[in-house]
């Protein structure tokens, strides 16, 4: 059973690029490793469930061959569902975790929100970003939303198409929402243009 939920995901596309083909590969290869390390939570759950259920079997295995030829040693029995219990609570945390991150629509594990602004910031023609928002979907599907402000005589078309590029090959964003409009100087004022607040 622990062999069969230990499966890796196989790998999916449906060529999304539109003709850019090294764009296409690289998130493609990126994406499919971040899947098979994340996998599914509940395959995750499950297999953990099973390792749980092995380890306690042996505890109580052992338990009961302790009590058997030492009838007096009966605190076999709690002492080995005690180190159960700590390694159940240890296991299961890390998917709780993840679980929650996901629930809680919070910034997908292994992402940096200075990071991914940096390089928006850094395209040619970006002068200002506001509404950066940064959520999971699912564990394997990191989302993104943006306002990207650029300059006059930039071409919002390239601008955009270089910025879903840059994001998709750099952090394997599943899903990009990015709105470009004209940079004025009072977004530098705007209280709903600044950087959320830890």
């Amino acid at each position: 059973m622990a062999v069969i939920l230990h499966q890796s995901n196989p790998s999916h596309s449906h060529g999304h690029a539109f003709g850019y083909e090294e764009l296409e590969n690289s998130t493609a290869d990126e994406s499919s490793s971040r899947q098979n390390y994340l996998g599914n939570t509940s395959v995750r759950a499950a297999f953990i469930h099973v390792i749980g259920d092995l380890f306690q079997s042996i505890g109580v295995f052992v338990a009961a061959i302790v009590i058997f030829f030492k009838p007096a040693y009966k605190i076999a029995d709690p002492i080995c569902t005690f180190f159960f219990s700590i390694f159940v609570l240890g296991s299961t945390i890390t998917i709780l975790k993840d679980v929650f991150r996901v629930l809680m629509e919070g910034t997908p594990k292994g992402m940096d929100f200075n990071s991914v602004k940096e390089v928006l910031l850094s395209i040619k023609g970006v002068k200002a970003m506001h509404s950066l928002q940064l959520w999971a979907l699912t564990l394997n599907q990191p989302v993104l939303s943006v306002h990207i402000a650029i300059e006059e005589n930039a071409d919002a078309q390239i601008v955009l198409k270089e910025a879903t590029e840059i994001l998709r090959s750099k952090f394997t964003f599943h899903t990009t929402t990015i709105q470009v409009e004209t940079f004025s100087e009072e977004m530098l004022d705007c209280s709903q243009c600044q950087d959320p607040k830890d």
